[in-house]
């Protein structure tokens, strides 16, 4: 996944995410601070959502199901990966990949999980807390590696 593609798929839902909340074309395009001509355009197929709109979009529906279930999971977590070309940061807890993940590979404490929808890798230690996030695979794995042979601490 890379911001082109995530756009070309938030374009192609916008529509559904505006009716999934009850909104108008003049309300919707007055949050994503768009004209409601672009707004149109966009749900017509003959314009697509800019790289900007489409982390707003994300940002302020991240609740939005139709989101979610073409994302795998919540949105925002997809953005950052693809806006930042992966995650190395504090850990965050998650919900362990009930929905929407499968194990990869388990090392140690550690277990590497890949996304169903999206494709991501994360890895996430025993107490689900994730530690690393990526669309390489093959760094995934080196983090892996790298925080599987040191005992780390939360």
């Amino acid at each position: 996944m890379d911001k082109d593609y995530i756009s070309k798929l938030l374009s192609e839902k916008l529509k559904l995410i505006r009716i999934e909340k009850g909104y108008t074309q003049d309300r919707m395009s007055e949050i994503l601070g768009l004209s409601k001509k672009t707004l149109v355009q966009i749900e017509k197929g003959r314009n697509q959502i800019g790289w900007t709109s489409a982390v707003a979009l994300c940002a302020l529906f991240r609740d939005s199901e139709i989101l979610q279930s073409i994302l795998g999971g919540d949105p925002i977590d997809v953005i950052e990966i693809v806006g930042r070309n992966g995650i190395n940061r504090a850990k965050e807890r998650t919900m362990g990949g009930r929905i929407w993940w499968k194990d990869i590979e388990i090392k140690g404490h550690f277990r590497l999980q890949q996304n169903i929808i999206s494709q991501h890798y994360r890895i996430l230690d025993e107490e689900d807390y994730r530690w690393y996030s990526s669309f390489e695979r093959e760094e995934a794995g080196q983090r892996l590696n790298e925080l599987s042979g040191t005992d780390l601490n939360h």
